[in-house]
């Protein structure tokens, strides 16, 4: 047996056969335990609040100042714009301070080793710590955002309850692709020193490397450097026509694989709101009116596919080789 994978009894139930398989059962005793952890805590109560909250005080400034959007009948609208504009950096946050310990403060105490003496292979390990942070998660923005909606519907005079619920459900399919990025990087490191940095690395690559590509690539393109160039199109505003110039199709494709991006993309399908709809619009113009496959809204979501499966993968096959 390779060192990598340790002694036959720090093995128990991962060696042969047993470290390959996944059985749903051991699956949802893994993801019940961690859920019913969470739910007795502070942690899922104090969640939902905070979301709760975060709705309550956007909708409490919208009513006091909002007098205007109000007459306009454009209150949920602007309830979502700048909802989303929080929950977009909140939510990443959130679901990586989740994941941090789920597998790495295990590994660090010790306790792994008992959870693998039971028979769950560490693939079920794996998948149950995803399946109930992400339960904790979701659960607790819904419970947040049901709470929020009596208020919300008191302070706004009603409100759109299809745009509401396409919120919602964007954020946690948003969330849960996080939650799969922080599970899969704490299987994978050995202390939750370490975990805690990749996740802090994460985030920053996320919302600042990340946020900075354009203008990178734009500049690039326009001093001819490398492989990099510039398209021209043209806009029109005021009856006045603009040429313009923007990176390549290639270009963008890379930013828009930014779960941020796919988030506010998706955004746009879920819900009816005018201002992302523009936004969009916008968008179709750098591209003759008609935007690329990998632009187009429902394209968001393969992309968030992409960052739940693609790192729940790679953890599914490095752990059961770690040395725990």
């Amino acid at each position: 047996m390779s060192s990598e994978t340790g002694t036959p009894a720090e093995s128990a139930g991962t060696s042969g056969s047993a470290s390959s398989s996944i059985n749903p059962e051991s699956v949802r005793a893994v993801a019940k335990k961690d859920f019913q952890d969470a739910v007795r805590s502070w942690l899922f109560w104090g969640l939902s609040v905070f979301f709760f909250t975060i709705l309550v005080v956007v909708t409490g400034a919208l009513s006091y100042f909002g007098d205007d959007i109000a007459a306009q009948g454009a209150t949920t609208d602007m309830l979502v714009v700048f909802v989303s504009q929080i929950t977009k950096v909140i939510v990443p946050l959130i679901a990586l301070v989740l994941g941090w310990k789920s597998i790495a403060g295990e590994r660090e105490s010790g306790s792994i080793k008992v959870l693998l003496s039971l028979p769950h292979s560490r693939k079920d390990v794996l998948l149950g710590k995803l399946l109930g942070r992400s339960a904790v998660l979701s659960l607790s923005l819904t419970v947040g955002f049901v709470l929020a909606a009596v208020v919300v519907a008191a302070l706004l005079g009603g409100f759109d309850i299809a745009d509401y619920a396409g919120l919602l459900v964007m954020s946690i399919i948003y969330g849960v692709a996080y939650m799969s990025i922080a599970v899969a990087l704490s299987s994978l490191t050995p202390s939750t020193t370490i975990a805690g940095a990749a996740m802090g690395s994460v985030f920053l690559m996320f919302y600042g490397v990340w946020n900075g590509l354009e203008g990178v690539f734009r500049l690039l393109g326009e001093r001819d450097i490398l492989f990099f160039d510039t398209v021209t199109y043209t806009v029109e505003s005021g009856g006045r026509t603009f040429e313009l110039t923007r990176p390549e199709d290639w270009a963008y494709f890379v930013l828009n694989l930014d779960p941020g991006q796919a988030y506010s993309n998706g955004l746009t399908l879920l819900t009816d709101v005018e201002a992302l709809e523009q936004q969009s619009a916008v968008s179709a113009e750098m591209f003759g009116g008609e935007l690329p496959i990998f632009l187009q809204d429902w394209f968001s979501f393969l992309i968030l596919l992409f960052w739940v499966v693609v790192p729940l993968a790679v953890a599914l096959y490095r752990f059961d080789r770690v040395d725990i």
